[in-house]
């Protein structure tokens, strides 16, 4: 990954951004903590890897604006909200728009960090799955036509049938594609290729 995973906390409550730092560092994991929404959509980048931790009641810009702006951005880092008692009816308008999760105040920590560590793998799987993309758009038209082909289990003298080209050339477009998805197996080739057609 080119960006380290951070978990991005938004509260304005200074001793809960303290606390859930200090739990984050004795884990190991790397953290960011802003006092409003506005101060994270501010510094927001499409860059950014991790997951965010969001109050959901907060003054001037709710925990669900920040959500709906960030969908906006089409921003795909997995959202945790932290709720008090009476905000269930937001935390499930929350989930509909697709956080991950919400945790009730007071949180047991050990289930925040599962919460957290979940979050993390979900975003490694978005990022993954993304790149993926970017790797088959930047194969040539003809070497998409042999992914296609391949990916769907043709032979290579069917392929070569197919596209009126040699068996030979299919074997070079073939390796080329392997080579530029950074795979080695036929099965890693039809698993982007699932990946392609949700995300195209």
């Amino acid at each position: 990954m080119t960006n380290k995973q951070t978990v991005f906390i938004i509260d304005d409550d200074k001793g809960i951004r303290d606390g859930l730092e200090m739990l984050l560092e004795s884990i190991g994991l790397e953290s960011r903590s802003f006092a409003s929404g506005s101060a994270f959509l501010d510094v927001y980048d499409a860059k950014m890897t991790g997951c965010l931790i969001l109050d959901i009641r907060m003054p001037k810009m709710s925990g669900l604006e920040v959500q709906r702006k960030l969908k906006q951005l089409s921003c795909l880092i997995p959202i945790i909200f932290i709720t008090g008692h009476g905000d269930i009816p937001m935390a499930v308008e929350a989930m509909r728009l697709g956080a991950i999760d919400f945790i009730r105040k007071p949180f047991n920590e050990q289930d925040l960090i599962d919460r957290i560590n979940e979050a993390l793998e979900i975003d490694e799987k978005v990022i993954s799955e993304h790149n993926s993309k970017s790797k088959v758009d930047s194969l040539s038209a003809r070497e998409h036509e042999v992914f296609e082909r391949v990916a769907d289990g043709s032979m290579n003298k069917v392929i070569a049938a197919d596209l009126s080209i040699s068996e030979r050339t299919v074997e070079v477009h073939r390796s080329h594609v392997m080579e530029k998805l950074e795979v080695r197996t036929l099965a890693e080739l039809v698993r982007i290729k699932i990946i392609y057609e949700q995300l195209d």
